[in-house]
């Protein structure tokens, strides 16, 4: 099989995925098989995602205004082209309120990471944000790739480290190297950057892990093709393999139950962000996950791609 540039090897194999000793929807940890695949290197790129959209006059979710049929109840005024940006409030604030260090801001998009004013220039190598699944899916076609299941993403991000922590081994910053772009210091308004990025950085910044793969924790979350499940689908303890990737059945109604008027199903987000702080989002390890509505793009969510060695291998992730 031909490597595409800039894409590495993955070999098949099983591992643990998920996790018994964090938060609830990482569990239960089971074994997972997967076939080999090839995987970006990085996370795709402001370049890369101009070239696309150069090349096929693509327009974003973020770039374009809502349809007020969507969005039923919603005040004409507030249905305008933009995403949601990460503003440090500048002092404490009630960490189970994260509308005190998000806002929606109108005009911002991959183009205009902070807004009308902004521009990424000087951040070709930094990860394309502000993206929604729909505009991951439409770069992924384009380039002949897709998205990566949860199963190959977590496999990918441990890089044969079966059961450890962090994609490097037991410890966060091993002999107090930082090796992932995470947050240090007090969520949400004091970040001592000692990791040397406040925002998103380069996506070479970091050391690879075993496999060649950048960014795999930290820096920008990235989306992965699967639906949404509360918990891990399957239980290590059954003595059976079933598809582990939760694509149908009551998947397909992963909706945020605190907008029953707006049914927008949500994708597994994997490997944290630059956001990611020990005191409210720890985030930042293989296991984690965390569910995204598929309309809605941030300043901290990206993504990248994978080429599967058959058409029929995506479905060959299993639970045993």
């Amino acid at each position: 099989m031909l490597r595409p540039e800039g894409m590495v090897w993955v070999p098949g194999g099983t591992f643990r995925m998920g996790s018994d000793h964090h938060y609830p929807e990482e569990g239960p940890s089971h074994r997972v098989r997967v076939d080999g695949f090839l995987m970006d290197a990085a996370p795709v790129t402001n370049a890369q995602f101009r070239a696309f959209v150069e090349t096929t006059g693509y327009v974003t979710f973020a770039e374009t205004a809502p349809d007020p049929g969507d969005y039923p109840g919603a005040l004409p005024h507030i249905l305008k082209a933009g995403s949601l940006v990460f503003v440090d409030p500048g002092h404490a604030v009630d960490l189970r309120d994260w509308g005190a260090w998000w806002t929606f801001a109108f005009g911002a998009n991959w183009r205009r990471p902070r807004g009308p004013n902004s521009n990424f220039r000087g951040r070709d190598n930094h990860p394309v944000v502000h993206i929604t699944y729909q505009d991951a899916e439409a770069y992924a076609a384009w380039s002949g790739k897709s998205l990566p299941t949860e199963a190959e993403w977590e496999f990918a991000a441990r890089s044969g480290l079966d059961g450890a922590e962090f994609a490097w081994g037991g410890e966060l910053t091993p002999g107090g190297r930082h090796l992932a772009n995470t947050w240090q210091g007090a969520f949400p308004h004091q970040n001592s950057a000692d990791d040397g990025y406040e925002g998103t950085s380069p996506v070479s910044a970091f050391p690879p892990n075993a496999y060649g793969l950048y960014d795999m924790i930290g820096n920008v979350w990235e989306w992965t093709s699967d639906f949404w499940t509360e918990r891990h689908p399957a239980d290590a303890s059954k003595p059976c393999c079933i598809p582990s990737n939760p694509r149908r059945g009551q998947a397909e109604a992963s909706f945020d139950p605190c907008t029953p008027q707006v049914r927008v199903p949500r994708r597994v987000l994997k490997g944290g962000s630059h956001l990611c702080a020990p005191n409210y989002c720890r985030r930042y390890r293989p296991a984690a996950r965390h569910p995204q509505p598929i309309d809605t793009s941030t300043s901290h969510v990206g993504f990248r791609c994978v080429v599967r060695s058959s058409p029929k291998a995506e479905e060959a992730s299993h639970v045993c």
